[in-house]
């Protein structure tokens, strides 16, 4: 299919530009240019109607959606939460699994080997990311304390091992014995390590950066702030963030993970190109039911959604995220009023270039024709997967946006 999207708002990371085109042949954009009109009979023609169009959303943390969970194991599960995510704009994710057993884990990557080159309704899979199981004792958050351990060579090597080179991104705690050396095998085997339910402080944290750890896991949850040794006080894993120009970081942009204040000031304080948005979504992503499971069926946590987020039973944590990422644009640009292109910048070309993706993230000629279309409400119009257009907003909405560009 030859597409050709017309009449929009084009966004590119630092501007808005009105009259152009762009065309799509078979999975690539090869043609962003002012309008040309000559040839329209070669091409299906979207008139986007003033919406705005973007890169598609990339999110590097989500665990599920959908009534789906990654830990689920099956393939069906993953590509469920692949269409769901679809739906609200996501382009590529990474499944994403919290510490569990090994025999869950082999389910997880079998299932993802199975997917790939499936699945053409929804968001493309990139690789794995493992949350866990190396955190520190006190920062599980949601997960279960009973998995915690050091990085030990043997475990790891297991895992990479069974898993193929399916695993992208592993978060750990980067002050536990044993994690420069996992951080250097992670380096070697080109899997993103990220810095995340840690007590690090500055040191700890500077350290890990030589030992290639370069990201940070959900700036906020379950991290060390300002610490104190013999009355001392010292830099945690948060202010690393915004102290050291080589780290990149994740926030979790539902406006309940993070208030809109903080959103708007690690923006401030990083800039779009270092901090992306993530969803963190586990599987009552997309869906209005009262209770659902954090993790697997057979062995995942029992949670209530709530106040548009997921909590514990008791109501003493979170337990996860049920954001989409139109909500994390919409929280992003409407709550914190961030400028809209760099609201989009940190949902497509930074996670592009934190995750080593060279062709995704821009409106570009050679790049993926990952591409979304959205209304001045951050409502998704239409979402196109390497070429394919998998999601249609069904009915006939209003796309007109403003001059400038501003929310309504």
């Amino acid at each position: 299919m030859q597409y050709k999207i017309v009449g929009g708002v084009l966004i590119t990371p630092y501007r808005m530009l009105t009259g152009w085109e762009i065309c799509i042949r078979g999975s690539s954009i090869v043609r962003v240019a002012p309008r040309h009109a000559d040839d329209d009979t070669a091409w299906q023609v979207v008139d986007a109607q003033g919406a705005f169009v973007a890169p598609g959303f990339i999110d590097l943390h989500v665990h599920g959606g959908g009534g789906f969970d990654a830990l689920d194991g099956t393939p069906e599960a993953l590509l469920g939460m692949a269409r769901l995510h679809a739906v609200h704009g996501t382009t590529a994710l990474m499944p994403t699994a919290m510490a569990t057993d090994p025999e869950e884990l082999a389910r997880l990557f079998s299932a993802w080997h199975r997917c790939i080159g499936k699945g053409r309704d929804g968001a493309q899979l990139l690789g794995i990311h493992l949350e866990g199981p190396y955190f520190a004792p006190g920062q599980c958050g949601a997960q279960d304390s009973s998995r915690l351990r050091t990085p030990d060579p043997t475990h790891y090597e297991a895992l990479l091992a069974a898993a193929d080179g399916a695993v992208a991104r592993w978060s750990a705690a980067p002050e536990l014995p044993g994690s420069d050396a996992f951080g250097r095998r992670m380096r070697d085997a080109g899997i993103l390590a990220s810095m995340g339910h840690s007590n690090a402080a500055e040191d700890e944290v500077r350290a890990a950066m030589e030992n290639g750890f370069t990201h940070i896991t959900h700036l906020y949850s379950t991290m060390s702030t300002i610490t104190r040794r013999g009355g001392f006080r010292f830099p945690g894993l948060l202010e690393c963030a915004y102290l050291i120009p080589d780290i990149t970081a994740e926030i979790i942009a539902d406006g309940c993970h993070v208030p809109p204040a903080l959103l708007r000031f690690a923006y401030q304080q990083m800039g779009a190109a270092r901090l992306c948005l993530v969803t963190d979504a586990m599987r009552g992503a997309g869906t209005d039911s009262g209770e659902t499971i954090l993790g697997s069926l057979e062995h995942g946590i029992r949670c209530i959604i709530e106040d548009g987020v997921a909590k514990l039973p008791d109501r003493s944590a979170f337990a996860g995220s049920i954001a989409t990422a139109d909500r994390l644009l919409r929280t992003a640009w409407h709550d914190a009023e961030i400028p809209l292109c760099d609201a989009v910048h940190m949902l497509t070309l930074t996670p592009a270039r934190i995750a080593h993706l060279p062709k995704k993230g821009m409106l570009s000629v050679g790049y993926d024709a990952d591409i979304v279309l959205f209304d001045r409400n951050a409502a998704v119009r239409r979402t196109f997967v390497n070429g394919v257009c998998v999601w249609c907003a069904p009915g006939g909405h209003d796309f007109r946006v403003p001059q400038n560009g501003a929310p309504a």
